[in-house]
């Protein structure tokens, strides 16, 4: 038998295995990918925060990846770890974990225990995976086979904090399913917080993401009148953030990006929706977040406009274009609708970011420049999206005839957004 079998080797699932492997457990990676699978077989990681190094150290502790679902049967664990995208139409696209439990379902033992890590609305877990296995075993959760919801808490980057020492939040079908499952994270993870069910789970993750959210969109709104108002708001968010109580510092940008903050609010809109509550609060913040790519692009027309020049035919420089610093992930990055937004108004697009090889929007490469200061110099405005430890951003401000700061990250010489 095997202790743990992912579902899913990306950002979450990745980490989880590594962190399983390094505890002691053995651990197998089910993927659909088989390019991901004969990388990972290699010593190769496509993950930001598992190092070719690590993956190594797993391989030599005995970790397989594999496209065969017949290994889910020999494990004790099995935890799914796959994408909650979201339809064209903004709604929730479960297809993945769907996909994920149907394929899982044949493979049940008894006394397994399946865990849910994808972000998804409360009641996903009891109404949509639960059926799916019951109905392919004859077997009834907590009672012949445990289930459970655990959000994951990956933050790509982040080197202060990874799933050893974020606590990690698990909630049980039943209490014997909550036990079962905090059992088992407890020998990866060093804090385990009890919540009274799935949903409570569920919800957890859906109101850590929503309060960034409805918070990044209040400062981002801030911003635009701010520029109107003639008022440096970071200098304003720097002193309210003396106070030692009752404030929290969040800080303007060009748009939100990565899988969750965009992505994990709608969720929660679309369930409540369907259940006939308002979530008036956070409709209206995704509207404002998803709106700042265009307002970049309008203070690009501005600034251009000031100078005398049109951003028809002008050459826009974006430095950075993932969706945080110093990863090489462009998941939802704002980058894409502001790219977008330049070439509509027949704007000539270049980039640099030293994390991303090649970047296409709606299947047109945009076109990588060699050195981030000398394409500064040569572009009729530059707009610094993403302030990566590797570039000296005083020089790129003093290189560049107009620069947009849209990070309030540049000492002077460039706009604040």
């Amino acid at each position: 038998m095997t202790d743990l079998a992912v579902i899913g080797l990306g950002y979450v699932g990745l980490p989880l295995a590594r962190e399983a492997a390094e505890a002691g457990l053995g651990v197998v990676g089910y993927d659909e990918n088989v390019h991901v699978v004969a990388g990972l077989n290699s010593g190769r990681s496509h993950v930001d925060d598992v190092s070719e190094a690590e993956v190594r150290a797993m391989r030599a502790a005995g970790f397989t990846a594999t496209c065969q679902a017949a290994v889910l049967g020999a494990a004790h664990v099995v935890v799914i770890c796959v994408p909650t995208p979201l339809h064209p139409d903004g709604s929730p696209d479960l297809e993945p974990v769907c996909r994920a439990t149907r394929t899982l379902a044949p493979h049940i033992t008894n006394g397994m225990l399946v865990v849910l890590e994808s972000t998804t609305y409360p009641g996903t877990t009891d109404e949509v995976v639960r059926p799916v296995l019951e109905r392919a075993t004859g077997m009834t959760a907590g009672t012949d086979f445990h289930l459970a919801f655990s959000p994951e808490r990956i933050d790509p980057g982040n080197r202060g904090f990874g799933l050893r020492n974020t606590p990690k939040v698990v909630g049980g079908l039943t209490p014997g399913c909550a036990q079962a499952a905090a059992a088992f994270y407890g020998k990866v993870c060093d804090t385990v917080v009890m919540a009274k069910g799935t949903r409570e789970a569920e919800m957890a993750k859906l109101l850590e993401n929503t309060y960034r959210n409805v918070n990044i969109a209040l400062v981002n709104e801030l911003a635009v009148a701010a520029h109107e108002l003639n008022v440096d708001l970071w200098d304003a968010i720097a002193c309210a953030a003396t106070k030692p109580f009752g404030f929290e510092s969040f800080r303007p940008g060009p748009g939100v990006g990565g899988h969750c903050i965009p992505i994990d609010p709608n969720y929660l809109i679309h369930q409540a929706r369907a259940a006939g509550a308002a979530v008036r609060l956070i409709e209206l913040a995704q509207e404002i977040n998803q709106g700042m790519p265009a307002y970049v692009v309008r203070r690009a027309a501005d600034m251009l406009g000031g100078a005398g020049k049109s951003l028809a035919g002008a050459t826009v420089l974006l430095a950075g274009v993932t969706y945080k610093a110093d990863v090489s992930d462009v998941r939802e990055t704002p980058a894409l609708p502001i790219v977008r937004g330049l070439r509509a108004e027949q704007a000539h697009v270049t980039y640099h970011d030293p994390h991303v090889s090649g970047f296409e929007v709606d299947g047109r490469s945009v076109h990588r420049a060699g050195h981030v200061v000398r394409a500064a110099a040569a572009a009729d405005l530059t707009i610094l999206l993403q302030p990566h430890q590797a570039y000296d951003l005083d020089a790129i401000v003093a290189a560049a005839p107009l620069a947009l700061d849209a990070r309030g990250c540049t000492h002077s010489g460039a706009e604040l957004l």
